[in-house]
């Protein structure tokens, strides 16, 4: 309804008070529709996806907590940010089962003395470091995707998340079943070696700053 000044009144419910136009599912759909489902988001990026005040925002997404939907923590002094939980199902998913594994990278085997040898000493000493999930053999395979995928990048020295997943991973699965699976592990140890730049928040390009 207009008023005479020719702006819009908002819409009031059967109380008379102002009719809440964003549902839960409009904020939750933005968690949803993000490429990177693991990456926690603050409040301006759903901000930015709604048209409704921070408020609002902050009041569905609290909402979503409540009901299960989110989940939450702060981080820094002031500020805060919300993610989608696992689902209970995924309980039995080996890729889920390695990720959240108490022996995470402990007792892990390394990658062999030959394959390392073609590297500088700063990778070298980076592979056997990174974190990665897995113990024995699981881990070297794993430690072997992150050394192709970095292989990968110092010949494609600007690469999307999609080019590691068609050209690395069909080759060095790692004994992941899924490729977001062998993303979500695989690209926390990129980050870890030399001349790696990542991708700044909300971004997809991954540089080779050589060296």
């Amino acid at each position: 309804m207009a008023t005479e000044g020719g702006a819009r009144e908002r819409d009031r419910d059967d109380d008379g008070q102002f009719a809440d136009r964003i549902p839960l599912e409009a904020a939750l759909a933005v968690f949803e529709r993000q490429e990177d489902r693991a990456r926690p988001l603050t409040a301006s990026d759903v901000l930015e996806e709604l048209d409704c005040s921070r408020r609002t925002v902050h009041n569905k997404l609290n909402d979503l907590v409540e009901r299960g939907d989110l989940e939450t923590r702060k981080v820094g002094a002031r500020g805060r940010v919300w993610w989608r939980p696992l689902p209970v199902e995924a309980v039995d998913d080996p890729i889920t089962d390695a990720r959240h594994d108490d022996s995470f990278s402990e007792g892990a085997t390394p990658v062999s003395d030959d394959e390392l040898a073609a590297y500088p000493p700063a990778v070298r000493q980076a592979i056997t470091e990174v974190d990665i999930p897995g113990t024995g053999s699981t881990a070297t395979a794993r430690r072997e995707a992150v050394l192709a995928a970095y292989d990968y990048l110092t010949e494609n020295p600007s690469a999307k998340k999609g080019d590691f997943l068609q050209d690395v991973f069909p080759e060095h699965p790692a004994e992941f079943q899924t490729a977001d699976g062998w993303w979500n592990a695989i690209q926390p140890a990129l980050k870890q070696l030399p001349g790696v730049d990542p991708p700044e928040e909300r971004g997809h390009i991954w540089h080779f700053l050589g060296g």
